[in-house]
């Protein structure tokens, strides 16, 4: 397998995560970078994301965002900017993990991989959120944020720890979301 695959496919899972949510996942990857688990390595011009004041920038705004999406309203303000912020994130993520490509390609790359990715995501996402907010007057949100939580972390992390199957996490995301969007449509008709 050529070693350009796995870092890939790994850029791949961590974008479909910040497609979920935009700061967790860079933060996984922060902390794996930095302490060197699981063989995961930065491209040397994105090791600032490795460095101590990325880790804190990372943990508050994780924190943040966390707690802000379980409350009515915020959670549509904080989708409506993560229109923009997530597809950068995934940009970010999947650029950074190409650890041995020029700045340039990694760049490129990430752009490629990393926010059509996230955005497909994220879109889906917000189909799921329609859903819910249509179906229960927004009482369910907070419910669905957390399983978005769970899914952003389990999605990041199997990336992590086994980028082969990226593909097809990202793949089962598209789906889910694709039905939660059927059932809206249905129901609107």
């Amino acid at each position: 397998m050529p070693s350009w695959v796995l870092p890939v496919f790994l850029g791949l899972g961590l974008s479909a995560a910040t497609g979920l949510r935009t700061f967790l996942p860079l933060l996984m990857l922060a902390v794996v970078a930095r302490f060197g688990l699981f063989g995961v390595s930065l491209n040397t011009h994105f090791a600032w994301l490795g460095s101590n004041a990325a880790l804190i920038a990372l943990a508050v705004a994780t924190v943040v965002e966390l707690c802000a999406d379980k409350i009515p309203l915020v959670d549509h303000a904080l989708s409506a900017i993560g229109t923009v912020s997530r597809p950068l994130a995934g940009a970010l993520a999947a650029g950074a993990v190409l650890n041995h490509a020029d700045p340039a390609v990694a760049v490129i790359a990430g752009l490629i991989i990393g926010a059509p990715t996230a955005f497909a995501v994220h879109t889906a996402q917000t189909s799921a959120r329609l859903v819910s907010t249509a179906t229960t007057a927004g009482l369910a949100n907070p419910l669905v944020s957390l399983a978005e939580d769970v899914m952003a972390a389990l999605t990041a992390g199997l990336a992590i720890v086994v980028p082969i199957l990226a593909p097809l996490v990202v793949a089962l995301l598209l789906f889910l979301a694709w039905k939660a969007w059927s059932t809206l449509r249905r129901k609107a008709a």
